[in-house]
Parts: structure tokens; sequence; C-alpha cells
């Protein structure tokens, strides 16, 4: 009896300890977020916990349905609908970074909710589950916040996006994501299950976190014959679970075992924790030992709650489970007189936490959002610009690209939206932006000023009603090469840039009228007239090197200076090129390349040297060869493109050298290559790219193509697209390069033949060879060509294979129509991949590689097709299960390949007779001409 007193005494003294500990942690609800969607006001519940209205993240009153539960007490609820045909809708909640939190959300189902829905829940934008309407549903995640707010997303899928609640809790003293490896992930809740009671849930203020703690129901069976419920008023005030969640349990003589049934039907990574507190404190160390089993494989030999000389002990286990879980509790009995015992246990699924969108990029355009949202609250635009701005899907008007395992914002296109106010400063730091443009709105106010490290290369502020001055920070960044600037209220005085010659766009630009320089030096002035300043543009251009003469400048060593074309603020569009083309001496270039020293490569041209500038860039130095079988005309050819048009995705040029008959084009080098390096290239060029690098790479190479088919003054065609003239960075970013054989497009009343088929074997459109009419559809084909070499890893023609695979896209054809993509795809791949984002693919290629151009889309399409492909690879089989489940795809096809091409009121060329050679044989077997 005494010994009983004694432990009554010690324990009313660590009760009061525990009363001290638990106060401050019951005050803890103050950090709680609580949001009962739609509610009409704040309200407290018998819990005590206070609840807030949505409408301070969405005030329209038009999404809230009012719904009925069919249950006994009829209960009335608000759910809040989110009619988006496409993208999603975030609820940014405040946090503090490296703290671990828990959210939970709820989705209550009734008849005012669409019975066909379907959409992802996103912890920032990692997925974490997916919601089809069926019955209500409660989704828990636990993650560790590395900003100071987290996003929590619904994502579109099918049907309407809907939410009743959502709770976001700090676990001050969690540890759940303290074990190595486990603070980059995100753990969902799979169940959470207090053994021993059978009566009402635990959750606040038992548990200061607001854990609810169930107890066993119908997903868990529990297998064990008869087990005993034990407990006990024990005390502790050492526990990472609520006492009264301890203080019950099972306990067996032989064994305890616990079968859950509702995990996923894919393996996945599993954690347990499970918890065990001795509510019999007569029973010493080592008299109560068991092993514990999951899915009968033991992972815990011989264990001893009392071994660490504490009544608690925590168990985490790590394990691959799929369909079900079976936990199993084993007495040892060669060595314990007791049988297991299991106070509660915690199943838990691990998601990799996915890496953001640049955290700078995110905070930036968010700012221009709420800066726009300031002076155009009701914008459909603005609205749907929610959550993180690139993943899983970009917003609207964005483009983001991959860039040192991140995203980051490239593109913004906000023209035509109805915006009116200020044009928000904030968009000048966005370090990444490549192509701004906001024309066709009302934004008033001056242009901010940009600074000098901006990537910018094209901005279109046409159309606006902005005033003041052109910043000279805008026209001379030095990437800029596109720069609409008409329709506004602009100073005269502010339009005066540097030019070498006109490059101009008579679509977009009626007049001219301004003054021009070469970089201090005054060329001319010239007062009004549009007439006047065309001649003087014109004879600026074609006299460039007599005009320099004048200055008394040294040609040689003269960089050519930026071409500009410009309007007075009232008339149309502007395009001002701003691309720096240099001129290098001959001892200027045999100092870069240490004279010749390192051969890189050979091409038709002539040779590639590696060299240096003086600034240390690298550069690739391609001289031609007296016995190249190409000549002046494409040396001027690329000269000239490639000093009017630039794009991140083409390789630019540097420099150029004419000098003792030598022509010479400096480019930058590309550290990774070519394409057909990378893929089938010699053993030491060659190295394995994985699938999503691939899909990259394509994506690179279809942008550059697109924008050359849609420059602004006319579309050029590249005629020599292949895997060789796609090279990469040292970031692996894609860039089209070698233009010698570029033509523009024809156009009405040229005839469209062209007397010089010109190509490479095995890319060559055959309706272009077979017709000599010219289109950027012989791109496309090649493309094609290309898109299946990524897929295959296999060259265009090898007469070295057997016959009936010497063409590759004869190869490939049959086993893509048959839907047995597997057959082509490169063994070093395989399994690597998502079926969807390949079919996506394969099936661009198919399209590309039609034998009539009209059949075939143009790059626009096979952009957002390849867009597509990377955002399902991206977000990797578990963004499609829910899609898989229902019959949207399966691994034999695709139905979804969105590219349409117009086959209305088109007659196809006839089919060749049986005498008559395939174009696609004829040209494997004679190439017009080979390079």
């Amino acid at each position: 009896m005494m010994g009983m007193h004694n432990w009554i005494v010690k324990s009313v003294e660590c009760f009061t300890v525990c009363l001290f500990i638990l106060i401050p942690l019951i005050c803890a609800e103050e950090g709680f977020v609580s949001i009962k969607c739609c509610a009409a006001s704040n309200s407290t519940d018998d819990n005590k916990i206070s609840w807030m209205s949505d409408s301070g993240w969405f005030p329209d009153e038009a999404s809230c349905r009012h719904i009925t539960r069919a249950e006994a007490n009829s209960t009335s609820y608000d759910v809040r609908v989110f009619k988006i045909d496409s993208g999603k809708r975030c609820y940014n909640l405040s946090t503090n970074k490296d703290q671990d939190y828990l959210i939970r959300v709820t989705f209550l189902y009734g008849d005012s909710v669409e019975s066909l829905c379907s959409f992802d829940v996103l912890i920032g934008v990692t997925q974490i589950s997916t919601v089809n309407t069926v019955e209500n549903l409660t989704v828990e995640g636990i993650f560790r916040a590395t900003h100071r707010y987290i996003d929590f997303c619904l994502l579109h899928d099918k049907g309407y996006p809907y939410i009743s609640q959502l709770e976001l809790r700090p676990l001050e003293y969690s540890e759940y994501l303290n074990i190595q490896g486990k603070a980059s992930d995100v753990l969902k809740l799979v169940s959470r299950i207090d053994v021993g009671n059978a009566v009402d849930d635990i959750r606040y203020p038992d548990d200061y976190s607001d854990r609810i703690w169930e107890k066993l129901d119908n997903n868990t069976v529990l297998i064990s014959p008869d087990p005993t419920p034990a407990t006990s008023n024990i005390l502790n005030d050492s526990t990472t679970v609520p006492l009264k969640v301890l203080q019950t349990a099972l306990t067996h003589t032989d064994r305890l075992e616990f079968l859950h049934r509702s995990l996923d039907a894919e393996d996945h990574n599993y954690t347990l924790f499970l918890y065990f507190l001795e509510l019999n404190f007569t029973i010493k160390p080592q008299q109560r030992v068991f092993n514990i089993y999951i899915n009968n494989e033991i992972h815990q030999k011989e264990f001893d709650i009392q071994a660490n000389g504490s009544h608690y002990n925590v168990v985490e286990l790590n394990v691959t489970a799929k369909g079900s879980l079976n936990l199993t509790l084993v007495k040892v009995t060669n060595r314990s007189v007791f049988g297991p015992i299991l106070n509660a246990y915690e199943i838990l699924q691990v998601y990799p936490w996915i890496q953001g969108t640049n955290q700078q990029d995110v905070d930036t355009i968010k700012m221009v959002r709420d800066e726009l949202l300031s002076h155009n609250k009701e914008n459909q635009l603005l609205q749907s610009w929610s959550g993180d701005p690139c993943l899983p899907l970009p917003w609207k008007g964005l483009t983001c690209q991959p860039m040192n395992g991140a995203k980051v914002i490239t593109s913004l296109d906000i023209s035509s939206s109805h915006l009116r106010g200020k044009l928000p400063a904030n968009i000048t730091r966005l370090n990444n932006l490549m192509q701004l443009n906001v024309s066709n709105n009302e934004f008033t106010g001056k242009i901010p000023e940009f600074p000098s490290y901006s990537k910018l290369t094209s901005v279109d502020l046409s159309h606006n009603e902005l005033d003041g001055s052109l910043p000279n920070s805008l026209t001379s960044l030095p990437n800029l090469t596109i720069l609409y600037c008409g329709g506004n209220s602009l100073s005269t005085a502010s339009l005066s840039f540097n030019c070498s010659r006109l490059a101009t766009d008579y679509e977009a630009c009626v007049e001219q009228r301004s003054t021009s320089k070469i970089q201090g030096i005054v060329i001319g002035t010239v007062a009004c007239g549009s007439f006047i300043l065309a001649l003087g543009f014109a004879f600026v251009c074609i006299y460039r090197q007599k005009f320099m003469a004048m200055g008394n400048l040294d040609v040689k060593l003269l960089p050519m200076t930026k071409n500009a074309i410009f309007s007075l603020p009232s008339l149309d569009d502007v395009a001002l090129k701003s691309i720096t083309i240099q001129m290098f001496t001959l001892e200027y270039i045999e100092n870069t390349t240490h004279k010749y020293k390192t051969l890189i490569g050979e091409g038709g041209f002539g040779s590639v040297y590696r060299g240096t500038l003086p600034d240390g860039q690298e550069v690739a130095v391609k001289v031609r060869s007296s016995t190249s079988t190409q000549g002046t005309r494409e040396f001027e050819n690329e000269l000239n493109l490639l000093s009017s048009i630039r794009h991140e995705n083409l390789v630019p040029l540097l420099g150029y050298c004419c000098e003792n008959d030598q022509q010479i084009l400096v480019y930058p080098f590309m550290s990774n290559g070519s394409l057909q390096d990378r893929l089938y290239g010699e053993a030491a060029k060659r190295k394995t790219l994985d699938w999503p690098t691939r899909l990259s790479i394509a994506l690179g190479a279809a942008r550059g193509l697109t924008h050359i088919h849609t420059f602004s003054g006319r579309c050029i065609i590249h005629r020599d697209v292949k895997s060789s003239n796609i090279l990469l960075d040292q970031s692996m970013n894609a860039k089209v390069a070698d233009f010698g054989f570029s033509k523009y497009a024809p156009q009405e009343g040229d005839s469209g033949a062209s007397l010089e088929v010109r190509g490479t074997a095995g890319y060559l459109d055959p309706e272009y060879y077979s017709t000599q009419h010219l289109s950027a559809k012989s791109d496309v084909f090649s493309f094609g060509v290309v898109l299946l070499e990524i897929v295959s890893a296999r060259e265009p023609l090898n007469i070295h294979r057997p016959r009936n695979e010497w063409s590759l896209v004869e190869w490939a054809k049959p086993f893509i129509r048959e839907s047995k993509i597997d057959e082509i795809v490169d063994p070093s791949i395989k399994g690597a991949y998502h079926a969807e984002a390949m079919w996506r693919v394969v099936e661009a290629a198919l399209a590309c590689i039609e034998p009539f151009s009209a059949y075939r889309p143009c790059m626009a399409d096979i952009v957002r097709e390849l867009e597509d492909a990377l955002i399902i690879e991206n977000n990797a089989s578990e963004y499609m299960k829910s899609i898989d489940s229902i019959g949207g795809y399966s691994l034999g096809g695709s139905n979804r390949f969105s590219i349409v091409t117009d086959k209305k009121n088109v007659i196809p060329p006839p089919t060749p007779t049986p005498t008559e050679p395939s174009p696609i044989n004829t040209q494997a077997m004679a190439p017009p001409e080979p390079r």
C-alpha cells in the first residue's frame, strides 16, 4: 500500500508539472487556421476552436452551395464550388519557415455537388490525393514549411472542384519529419488509430496539435481472437501522443494482428508510427518482448517497450506496400512472459516534396498580380492566377522553363486582357523574362526602368495609354531584338536609337519617323516625313561601310551595331532590332583559336574550332573550307538571317570574319555537343539522356523552329532540320543551328518551286523532294524524324541494318500504328517514362511525317503538344492515375492527341504508282545533296 501511495503522490506531482507544460500548449489554438468555406460569419465550435470564413480568399458568394447531408439530423453545410474548366484554385496560408504543419481539408458531398467530379489535392505543388465525388472525404497531410507561406490547391480535372473546410495546425514537437531524408517529404495520413478506444474520437484540446485519433473503423480489421482491452490512469509528461490516447490499449497473450485494407492499388512508400505505453507497472523489462511484422516480414525483432528505461516508446517503420497492410505483433515465446500490447498507431503515405518555381520569380509575379488587382479586381485572368505560377500547370499567359533545378518564368503575355492602371514596375524584376507582351490594354503612366541584366529579347507595349519617354534602360538592353511601342502617347524626343541597317516588318510598321545614330557616331538627322526617313534608313543600311569610313572608323574592329525600326507613338506597332554582330579581323580569330589548335567538328561548310574570347567566353569558330560544297551564298545567308533574328532556342551568331578570301562565323560554344552526339554519336560523346531531358530538348528545338516560322517579317524555313543541327548548351537547353540553307517562305505571286532541293538524307520531306515546292511543312517533316530519333535513339538512315530497318520512318510507322511503341523506344529509357507523355510525342511525330504536307500540323501545334507531354511527365504517374483508372487512357494508346490538321477541301496528291519510286525510298537511296 505504501508503494502504491508513493506512486500516487508522484503521479500527482507529475500531473501538476504536466499541467504547467500543457497550459501554453492548449493556448496553441491561437496558431491554428480554421476555415469554414462560405460561412456567413466567424464562429467557435464545441472544442473551443475559432473558425473564420474564406471570403478573404474568395469573396464571390455565387460560388457557394448549401447542401444537406443524408443523415438523421439533416445537418446543413456550405461548400465552395470553383466553376473552372482548367487550372487550379489555391488558398495561400501563412507559415513559419522550417516549422512542421498539419493541414486537413474536408470535402462534403451533397446534391448540390456534381456527381461526375474529379480533381487533385496539392500541398504546394505536391499532389497528395485525388477527390472523386462519391462520398464525404477528409484529406490530411504533414509537411515542413520552406517559406513564409504555403499554397493549398485544388487542380481541375473533371467537373468542378469543391471544398468545405480547411485547417492548418502547427506541430510544435513533431517527430514526423525529423528522421534523416524525411524533411523533404510530404506525409499523407492514411489512418490514425487509438487502438483501445471504443467511444469518441480524440482531438483538441486533448491533442494540442489537433490530430484526430479515431477508433478502429471498417477500413481496419482486427484479426486477433479475443484481444484484451487495457486501461490506466497513468500520467506521463514526456509523450508525443495525448495521454488520453495512451491510457487505453489492446493486448493479447500471443499475438495482435491488424489488417488495413484501403491502401493505393500500386506500390507506394509508407511510414508507420507505433505508440506503446506499458500500462501495467508491475511488468519489468524483458517480460513483454515481441516481434513486429509488416505484411509477414519482420521489421523489429525482440522489441521491449522498456528497453530504453521508460514505459513509453515509439517505433517508426518504413515499408513499401500496395492494396493492404498487415501489422502483426507476435510474442517471443521463449523469452517473454506477457504477450504484445499496442496503444495507438499512424499510417502515413510518403510523397517526395516537389520543388516549386524559383522563389524570387514566385514572389515577383505575385507582386505583379497584386499590383494589377488593385485596379482590376474583377478581372478573370487575374482571378485565375492562383498558387505556384508554373507548376503543375503555368498560369494563363505565362511560359516557364527549367533552370538550375527549378522552373523560371521566361514569358509573360497579358495582351488583350482588359487591364487598366499603371504598368506594374515589378515586371522588370522578373530576372529570367525573355518575352513581355502587354499590348492592347489600357495601361497608363510611364514605362518603368529596366535593369541592365534583363534577359528580355522581345517587348510589346503597343496600343495602351502610356506616356512620357521610352527609357534608355529599355532600348539599350543587350538581348532585345523586338520592341513594339506604337499606339501610345510617348514623347517624340525619346524615339532615338542606335541603328546600322533597316530590317523592317512592313505589316507592323506603316511609317517610321525618328532619328538614328551609330553608337555615338551621328549618321543622320531626319525631320518629319516618312518618305525622307525611309530613304535615309535605306541609305544607312545599304551603304553601312561607307558611313563607317566617313566616320574614320576601323571597320575590321568595330562591332556591327544595333538595328532599329520605330515610329511616332501615334502610329502602329514598332519593331526594335538590337542584335549585335561583331566583325572580327583574321588576326583576332587566329588569336582566339590559338591558330586553330582545337578541332571540335567537321561540317558541310568546313571545320569548327574551339576558341576563347578576351572576356573568357568560349566560342565555336566555323571556318569555310576551300573544298566546301557550301560557298559565299550560304555564308551570307547565315550572316544576314542571324543579324535580324534571335531566340533563346536558336544558336546566336556572335561575329564573323571576311578577310583574305576567308569566310568565318563565330558562335557561342555549346558544351554538350549536339543531340545526335548524345543519342548515338561517337562513344566518347554519347551519353544516355533520360526521358524528361529528351522531352525538354524536343520542346526547345520546336520553339526555336516555331520562332523562325512565325518571324514578324516573313516566315523563314530552315531546310536542314536534323539532330546534328540541334545543339545543347551547358544547361542542356536546345538551340537550333546552321542556317546556311535557310530560305524565306514563298509568298503570294511566287512560283513556290525551288530548283535546288536542299536537305539531308533520312530527314528530307518526300513531297518537297518530288514537287520542289518548299513550305514550312518541310521543316515539320524533318522535325518528326528528329522526334523519332529522340524516342528510339536510332539514326534516320542506316543501310547497315536489315533492309526493312534502313529508314527510321518506315521502320517505326507500323509499330506506332499497331500501338506497339515499346518496340521502338530506346532500351536505355524503358520503364522510365510516363506512357501518356510518350504517346503524345510519338503521335506528334506520326503527324509530322504524313506524306502530304496539308495533313501535317504546324510547329506551333507541336510546341503545345510537347508542352503537355512535359507537364504530364513532370507530374509523373501519380498525376494520371485517376484518369487511367476511369478509362480515359490506356497504355496501348492515347485518345487525347490534340493536334488538328485541316483536311477540309484538301485533295491529296496522287499516290505514286508501283512503277514510281517512293519519295522516301528515293531520298534514302539517293539523297539530293549529301552533307
